[in-house]
């Protein structure tokens, strides 16, 4: 898996996005935290078969990597809902960007790795890969666009210098 590079994000399955911003932000001091409330997303299969992945993320800073607390509104048909029933929470995934999605999860799949659900948010392809017996975890891969890395780049920005106070922002 070398060929991943480093992960850009680290997941983690809550409850409640904000309320665990706001934890995250006290405790670790990570964020600030940006809300996004029911994120659409399209075009979901899920371990081969048609889904819906209605879900609510929070996304913050946390030293050089971003975090993001996924809230799943849903109760199956979700590679979260393959890790953490509802009421659950922990570790889910670790995300990377790769240069071509589809190579990169083939590469996976042939080192045992399934991929376990593809979706669609906006422009943006994701594919959830099931590392779960290998790491305990899922790997998220999308493929970098100017959309992506700007939203890294301004939930890094809002970090800089930012002094713990208003933990949550808007998106």
């Amino acid at each position: 898996m070398q060929f991943l590079g480093p992960p850009v994000q680290i997941a983690y399955a809550v409850n409640d996005a904000e309320e665990a911003a706001r934890r995250w932000a006290a405790d670790f001091g990570a964020g600030p935290f940006f809300i996004a409330p029911h994120i659409p997303v399209t075009n979901v299969i899920h371990r081969g078969r048609p889904s819906e992945f209605d879900h609510t993320s929070a996304y913050g800073q946390w030293g050089s990597v971003m975090v993001e607390l996924v809230q799943d509104h849903g109760t199956g048909g979700t590679a979260v809902r393959d890790l953490y029933a509802p009421g659950e929470t922990g570790l889910h995934h670790l995300a990377y960007l790769v240069d071509d999605l589809d190579e990169a999860t083939a590469m996976l799949a042939t080192q045992g790795f399934e991929l376990a659900q593809s979706a669609l948010a906006g422009k943006t392809r994701f594919h959830f890969v099931d590392a779960v017996e290998a790491l305990g975890h899922f790997l998220e891969l999308y493929e970098p666009s100017d959309a992506l890395t700007g939203f890294y780049a301004r939930v890094a920005a809002a970090a800089v210098d930012w002094d713990g106070h208003d933990a949550i922002r808007g998106r």
